[in-house]
């Protein structure tokens, strides 16, 4: 059976839980897979593995992050096809529609590329009396997310 395991510091980390959680084909109701379950100290290794490599990325030239999502846009379209399997195999999605879902990630991929011109802050001069304005983007560090999922609905 095919075992999730953890990304930590750009490599595939078996989980040391000993629990998984079972993934399921919607469309057979089957286990296909198992994710590994992660523990504390696990969790801690990544966040502490992304803090540690943002101040570098932060350092990073725009235009060279910018080309790191040009790669990854490339990659996600010569790997349209599998990931669209992929997707279909766990959402239970047919597969055009899933190739629809991932169509649409790449648009975001495609705003992440203008990044440079994104990033450029403002610059306001005479705000008021003696007064200028200017604003600066700046990455911050490292955050995380829980989305829901809005299919099935």
């Amino acid at each position: 059976m095919r075992e999730i395991s953890h990304f930590i510091r750009g490599a595939a980390v078996a989980g040391r839980s000993g629990r998984f959680g079972d993934v399921f084909d919607p469309n057979t109701g089957e286990v296909q897979a198992r994710v590994a379950l992660a523990t504390s100290e696990e969790l801690d290794a990544a966040v502490r593995s992304a803090a540690q490599a943002q101040p570098a990325w932060a350092a990073t030239n725009l235009q060279r992050r910018a080309r790191v999502m040009f790669e990854f846009k490339r990659l996600v379209e010569a790997n349209m096809a599998g990931l669209a399997e992929m997707l279909s195999s766990e959402h239970g999605k047919v597969i055009a529609d899933s190739r629809g879902d991932i169509q649409r990630g790449l648009e975001v991929i495609e705003f992440a590329c203008g990044i440079p011109h994104a990033l450029k802050g403002e610059y306001t001069e005479g705000a008021g009396p003696g007064i200028d304005v200017y604003s600066m983007r700046q990455p911050l560090g490292v955050v995380a997310g829980i989305t829901p999922s809005t299919f099935p609905p």
